[in-house]
């Protein structure tokens, strides 16, 4: 293994590397923010169609 590192200088590996998984991370959140499921800044959107429906129930004979 210490023959690999003798090809790569190690800081501008690890600094390449950290830098796609810092990436990579903001690209999954992102992508679960942009989801209803998993968007756990807002929460799930209310269906504005589904809100608006009212139940009329019968009365009861007095």
């Amino acid at each position: 293994m210490h023959k690999v590192w003798l090809l790569f200088d190690p800081r501008r590996t690890l600094v390449a590397l950290f830098t796609f998984l810092f990436i990579l991370a903001l690209l999954i959140h992102f992508i679960l923010l942009s989801t209803d499921r998993f968007n756990w800044l807002e929460g799930p959107k209310v269906n504005k169609a589904a809100s608006n429906i009212t139940l009329v129930l019968p009365s009861l004979p007095a």
